[in-house]
């Protein structure tokens, strides 16, 4: 398990143009019907930019998702926008959140400004390492990351109150579902052609699901890269 750790390259400096960026995909994302302040407030502290190439980054506060390599993108805003406010709907919080597909790093961000909890698996190890770097650079220390199958999820921290797959399942895994906790909530992107979210919620009588938005993920695979 790796614990993100201090490091030269930071947000700071960056002038209000990214600030200024932020606000307005915020004002979007209320414009698309997210509601939730907390949030609302969690998408506008984390610089976005900040998570992708470069060469992207005059995209990065459009409502759209990007490439990162290795055939993985970052979620579009809305997306990420809108299912955390499906897990946290009705909720005093996240508790503790286990996100399978770390990518480089965004969503975990914006999770760990919302819950001090936050893990994080990722399977190909040369994107774990840039999503390290990139939670580095908006000195985001709240975030363990590890090195692992998202499909198995992460045994040794579990159970935990809030799961979420940033990848598509062609079934719910089913170590994910025991690692949830009673009261928990998981919430995942089901299917190949037609996809849907899924959320998952444990309760004494057993688990509930509801079908939700049509969504479009990468595919969930297993395996370490």
């Amino acid at each position: 398990m790796a614990v993100v750790t201090a490091h030269p390259r930071t947000a700071a400096g960056l002038g209000m143009t990214s600030r200024r960026n932020r606000m307005h995909m915020v004002d979007r994302l209320r414009e698309q019907g997210i509601r939730d302040e907390r949030v609302l407030a969690a998408i506008a502290a984390v610089p976005r930019h900040l998570f992708i190439e470069e060469a992207l980054a005059s995209r990065a506060y459009k409502d759209m998702a990007l490439p990162l390599g290795f055939a993985q993108t970052i979620s579009q805003p809305f997306v990420v926008a809108r299912m955390i406010e499906i897990l946290l709907d009705k909720r005093a919080g996240l508790g503790k959140t286990l996100e399978v597909g770390a990518g480089c790093g965004y969503q975990a961000a914006v999770l760990a400004q919302l819950t001090p909890d936050v893990y994080a698996v990722e399977r190909i190890g040369a994107l774990l390492e840039q999503a390290k770097l990139n939670l580095r650079a908006v000195r985001q220390f709240r975030v363990r990351l590890k090195h692992a199958d998202g499909q198995h999820g992460l045994p040794e921290a579990a159970p935990f109150d809030t799961i979420i797959l940033a990848a598509a399942a062609q079934g719910v895994p089913s170590a994910l579902l025991q690692q949830l906790a009673l009261g928990g909530r998981m919430l995942l992107p089901l299917g190949s052609g037609d996809q849907r979210l899924i959320l998952i919620e444990r309760r004494a009588e057993g688990y509930v699901e509801t079908r939700l938005d049509g969504v479009r993920f990468v595919p969930l695979l297993s395996g370490l890269e």
